[in-house]
């Protein structure tokens, strides 16, 4: 079926643009030449666009630079798109011009031609872009859309995973295991004391996010061009910086030093260093548990996770661990994300940062992903996996470093004499020491329970 075609006109002259397209001439320019990945900027960096046209418009009316009822047909146009309606008229690539203009433009002519369906005439640069520059807008948007997808996504999804682990510990706080050094058999420890162990790393990620946070809020918007300010009035930056607070439901400030933000990416960089962080926690997190889960029959096998789906397309009843090795992926990803991530803040060029996209697009997507897996992880692998204790009582009674309790009383020659003894013939270390010693059956139970030996100290 043939595509009906309508004629925009532009600066630069005509051309053509879908009949039914909300976009215009700037748009089509963009989507002729950028013809690179086929991706287009998340969702969420399109609503935090449409979020910054909506209170660009109201602070523009509030000082006296737009007529009111110009501003109200901006506002509603822009609030379609943040309330998801739309996307489909957003179709530039992430390649793209690096400071983003094509995808403000893009927003510009989506609102403008929304607008105008409100019988008002509303011009894309005159009006919807008024006190604005693609280089101050769309360094504003990436900050937005993080922050509120933070908010809104990670933080609670973090929170869930870290209740979950902390619940499993109360569960299995009685239930003993041998810990691994070197993927070698190391002191008893408790399930608890492991589980906890993932609980505290994770929350070196919760702890952070609220402070990075807090500088993400920080906006470079009313720099316009360069950081001067140039065609936008002294007192835009505040009013812009209340109105999106209202339109968006999170706090925004103006910057004192919007140069910064638009020339520098270090805000977003150090966001993404600690998504990196996280995502580095999980993939340790999920290795454990695939090293745990492993077997059933030749490998630890001292848990079972939760069979979600058949493993094997050629061996029946093959069942793997789907969710942590889908989250190893997503770390191998966020890793990569932050590679670009660090490469693009590099670019800062005097006055702009020219790979704003490309930041924008993989911060949100690590976002999203890492928020995903954590909800994964937590109601899908750790909330319900069993314990095989019958396995760990019998790794436990035969681990020859237990011994490690007796060199307090027997020196570490003699232990690891008696170890190397236990390991060579396959026997319980307690019997080899009662054979090598003369401490005594009741003396050695004592000094070798599994259970004393979690809590720590000398044990005499």
């Amino acid at each position: 079926m043939s595509q009906d075609y309508r004629t925009e006109k532009d600066s630069m002259g005509e051309i053509k643009v879908p009949q039914n397209a909300l976009y215009a001439a700037q748009t089509q320019r963009a989507v002729d030449n950028f013809s690179i990945s086929g991706l287009t900027l998340p969702a969420k960096m399109i609503h935090a666009i449409a979020m910054v046209k909506a209170s660009a418009a109201r602070a523009n009316a509030k000082i006296g630079q737009l007529d009111q009822k110009h501003a109200d047909a901006i506002e509603k146009a822009a609030q379609e798109i943040i309330d998801g309606k739309h996307l489909e008229h957003f179709p530039v690539d992430v390649f793209q011009t690096g400071s983003g203009t094509s995808s403000n433009m893009n927003a510009n002519e989506v609102i403008a031609n929304l607008a105008k369906q409100q019988g008002l005439d509303i011009h894309p640069n005159d009006h919807v872009n008024q006190s604005q520059s693609s280089n101050d807008v769309i360094p504003t948007a990436i900050q937005i859309a993080s922050v509120l997808a933070v908010e809104k996504q990670l933080e609670p999804a973090l929170k869930q995973l870290v209740d979950t682990i902390r619940s499993k510990a109360i569960e299995l706080r009685d239930v003993v295991k041998t810990g691994r050094t070197h993927l070698m058999d190391a002191m008893p420890m408790t399930m608890a004391q492991e589980l906890e162990a993932w609980a505290g790393q994770l929350e070196v990620t919760t702890e952070q996010l609220p402070q990075l946070l807090q500088r993400s809020r920080i906006l470079p918007q009313g720099g316009t061009a360069i950081g001067t300010g140039i065609n936008a009035p002294k007192e835009f930056a505040a009013e812009f910086a209340d109105a999106l607070t209202q339109v968006s439901g999170s706090q925004f400030k103006p910057s004192a030093n919007p140069f910064t933000g638009i020339a520098g990416q270090e805000v977003n960089l150090q966001l993404s260093a600690q998504l990196n962080t996280l995502a580095t926690t999980l993939l340790k997190i999920s290795n454990d548990l695939r090293w745990m889960n492993s077997g059933p029959l030749a490998g630890l096998g001292e848990i079972q996770l939760t069979a979600l789906q058949p493993g094997s397309s050629i061996m029946p009843g093959k069942v793997n661990p789907v969710i942590p090795e889908a989250v190893a992926m997503v770390a191998a990803q966020v890793n990569g994300n932050h590679t670009t991530v660090t490469t693009a803040a590099q670019q800062g060029n005097f006055q702009l940062n020219v790979m704003l996209p490309v930041i924008g697009y993989n911060l949100l997507q690590s976002i999203d992903l890492l928020s995903n897996s954590c909800n994964a992880l937590a109601s899908k692998a750790i909330a319900d996996f069993e314990v095989n204790e019958k396995r760990l009582e019998q790794a436990l009674s035969k681990n020859p470093i237990l011994v490690t309790a007796l060199n307090p009383v027997i020196g570490y020659n003699k232990a690891a004499e008696i170890a190397k003894t236990a390991y060579k013939d396959g026997r319980a270390i307690i019997d080899v020491a009662d054979e090598m010693t003369d401490l005594g059956r009741d003396k050695l139970e004592q000094l070798l329970d599994p259970k004393k030996l979690t809590e720590g100290g000398v044990n005499e």
